[in-house]
């Protein structure tokens, strides 16, 4: 056999994707070249790696296994780079982090200096929705998840960062109370927090809009389609240039807390557990230099 290190990257991905188009796109390739190479891959094997039922590409069981090993040698290559990276006497491995969307306004600010002074650090951050970052801790496949509700019935770990502030608001200065809710997706936080607090005080009345990301329901209230409750670190810039209007309300803004959550009793590895001791360190500096405008609101 004859099949190289790229070859095997590409199948894992396709395999993840479970789609040679959404392959390409996350490869950075163009989709001929993915189709390819996957070919080549396949020339290697008698028994069919992937088949397409309908217009479904669907992979095989014998693919599965194939798929099991290749992530097993990627793995392996991986160390071969952490440990030649050891031997310079730095601090190498891989973080991975999966982020709730809003995060993403969040934890770069806590990896910039890190990652920084620790060339050798690779870092895979999934940014996604609450469902699927609970389905990533679970099954054990990263490091770390930042969210902003501790999950139920679930045992972890937890460094907290930063105060999470929900507020009310709208397109106009002034509220119009005719305007639908607009809502995250089944499964966000964001959607909790805020269905708990319309249950509450009885104004989950209104038709709503549902949309997939806070980035979304941003720009749909700028638009005009509607009102909703949003997380303050996602809007800053929108408030400041009076793109969008909080509003005063009872019981708002709710408050919860954006933190770095582990599996109690996972044996992180050393490079994780130098990234705690930073942010334990400079949490206290981060949160000033970048967040100081969170006291304002």
């Amino acid at each position: 056999m004859d099949y190289t290190i790229h070859q095997l990257q590409i199948f894992q991905k396709v395999l993840q994707t479970q789609s040679i188009t959404k392959a390409a796109e996350e490869l950075f390739m163009t989709q001929p070249a993915v189709s390819i190479q996957l070919k080549k891959f396949q020339d290697q094997f008698s028994i069919p790696l992937t088949e397409v039922v309908g217009r479904q590409l669907m992979i095989t069981d014998f693919g599965y296994e194939i798929g099991r090993v290749a992530e097993r040698v990627i793995e392996e290559l991986e160390q071969i780079k952490f440990k030649t990276r050891d031997y310079k006497g730095l601090l190498s491995g891989r973080i991975k982090i999966s982020s709730a969307s809003t995060g993403k306004y969040v934890i770069p600010y806590f990896l910039g200096d890190f990652l920084g002074q620790h060339p050798g650090i690779d870092l895979l951050l999934d940014v996604t929705n609450k469902s699927r970052v609970m389905e990533s801790l679970l099954k054990n496949e990263i490091d770390f998840a930042l969210v902003s509700i501790l999950p139920h019935k679930v045992a972890v770990e937890e460094e907290v960062l930063i105060d999470n502030k929900l507020f009310f608001v709208g397109n106009s200065p002034e509220l119009k109370d005719s305007q639908p809710w607009i809502y995250r997706e089944e499964g966000s936080a964001t959607r909790k927090v805020m269905e708990d607090y319309l249950e509450k005080t009885g104004k989950a009345t209104r038709r709503k809009l549902e949309l997939t990301s806070n980035e979304a329901v941003k720009q749909a209230v700028m638009a005009g389609l509607g009102n909703s409750i949003i997380p303050l670190i996602g809007i800053h810039n929108e408030i400041d240039s009076k793109q969008l209007f909080i509003y005063t309300m009872p019981g708002l803004p709710i408050t919860t807390k954006w933190r770095l959550i582990w599996l109690k009793g996972k044996k992180l590895p050393p490079v994780c557990e130098a990234y705690l001791e930073y942010l334990r360190l400079h949490k206290s500096r981060i949160l000033h230099d970048q967040f100081g405008w969170l006291e304002n609101y």
